[in-house]
């Protein structure tokens, strides 16, 4: 994606307009509800679908200036998936709002109440063939990919996310049938389904963001004015020549040099990243580095990094030899580097399209502002690769996804409550 703009703001986008938003609209509500006039709860419905689409507006316009800030973030998936959350819950206030005329005007607030409670469960219904198919296709890429690549625990991430989103989706649809009891269990047992149905649609919207942010991720053309690209090493052979996988992130970068030499007539340096495993006979940085002589690159224009273990590692000793030859002697600054203000060096890092954006979030951690460049790979790596992504996002952000979910409940208990004392 040639047109997709990286590093040209140098300040994090905020969502203060959105908390403005949000409390302008609830002071508006609460004097509806005191009024209670039926024209005014009518009202009330228009208003909360115009909020939830500005949300969406707002949260699309922060995931646009986040590509523009730091493509690689986690924020690039929580915009685009709360952007989605906020758009169907705007839909069933919209139908809300259209449907309000025809409802006593004793029954608007209860029926408000009712549909929002219920509009999750109506949401993942909606989207259950969507999530089938895309269940159906996780299945057999990582059947694929087993195939292919050999049985490992986390070639069944695919495998394990299909039928948690299949069995999901029918744990609710089996649970929407009317239920006998005392208000209170009737209440318990609306409660416990609206609510899971809630995480459900949540997490489903943080899938589709991934997948969103992984596909820009390695689409993306870095700017051809690079004066350094770094190699992300992988498992080579066991006489020392370089895998398919590697060759062609080294194939990707050789590529991208040529192409930029020939239009600017800069030619940049390689950086060579990856140390030697126990089962290796040289360093991945060695292989790669007599590949490209065989390409005829001259040795001035390589730098072996061969320490590095994991793409954390690569990222944090490439970033220091790096860093030696543009500024010897100093050490790394405290803020991203290059940045803005000190542009230094230009720096792209290639490897496999399915490893971009978890690659862009190593660099990012270890202050490295790089732009990757991703490499053609089997169909079948994709899905999986997407899977961890979203696994990533739960595991890192766990502070964070814990009060989404306790705000969820909080929120879901409270209305709940409020809809059964109406009734």
């Amino acid at each position: 994606m040639r047109k997709l703009k990286l590093d040209t703001l140098d300040k994090k986008p905020k969502v203060y307009n959105l908390a403005i938003l949000t409390a302008v609209v609830l002071a508006l509500l609460a004097v509806v509800f005191l009024l209670g006039k039926p024209w005014m709860l009518r009202f009330s419905c228009l208003l909360l679908a115009l909020y939830f689409l500005a949300a969406a507006v707002l949260l699309i316009r922060a995931f646009f200036r986040q590509i523009r800030y730091n493509l690689y973030s986690y924020n690039t998936i929580i915009y685009f998936g709360f952007a989605l959350f906020s758009v169907s819950i705007a839909l069933t206030y919209g139908l809300m709002f259209a449907n309000s005329k025809d409802i006593p005007a004793e029954n608007i607030l209860p029926n408000i109440l009712s549909w929002l409670l219920g509009s999750a469960k109506t949401y993942t219904f909606f989207t259950f063939p969507f999530l089938f198919l895309f269940s159906v296709a996780l299945v057999i890429s990582n059947l694929s990919l087993i195939r292919h690549e050999g049985f490992r625990p986390v070639n069944l991430l695919g495998i394990a996310l299909a039928l948690c989103l299949v069995g999901g989706e029918a744990f609710l649809y089996f649970r929407d049938y009317a239920v006998s009891g005392s208000v209170r269990e009737v209440m318990l047992y609306d409660l416990l389904t609206n609510l899971l149905a809630a995480i459900y649609l949540y997490f489903e919207c943080m899938l589709l963001g991934t997948v969103v942010a992984d596909v820009l991720a390695a689409r993306h053309e870095p700017e051809k004015n690079k004066d350094y690209i770094i190699v992300l090493g992988c498992a080579i052979r066991k006489d020392g020549t370089p895998t398919p996988l590697l060759r062609g992130r080294l194939d990707r970068a050789l590529a991208f040099a040529n192409a930029q030499e020939t239009e600017t007539g800069k030619a940049p340096i390689f950086v060579l990243s990856g140390g030697q495993g126990a089962d290796e006979c040289v360093s991945e940085a060695e292989c790669m580095r007599r590949y490209l002589t065989e390409q005829g690159v001259p040795e001035d224009r390589m730098i072996l990094e061969d320490r590095s273990t994991d793409t954390a590692e690569n990222m944090t000793f490439s970033k220091k030899l790096i860093l030696d030859r543009v500024r010897p002697g100093m050490e790394a600054p405290q803020g991203y580097w290059p940045t803005m203000d000190a542009p230094e060096a230009q720096i792209a890092f290639s490897t496999t399209n399915y490893h971009v954006f978890r690659s862009g979030l190593k660099a990012r951690r270890v202050k490295l502002r790089a732009q990757g460049m991703g490499c053609k790979s089997k169909w079948y790596f994709w899905p999986n690769a997407s899977v961890r992504e979203f696994v990533g996002l739960l595991t890192q952000h766990r502070v964070k996804q814990g009060l989404i979910l306790l705000g969820m409940i909080v929120f879901y208990v409270g209305l709940t409550v409020l809809y059964y004392k109406m009734i």
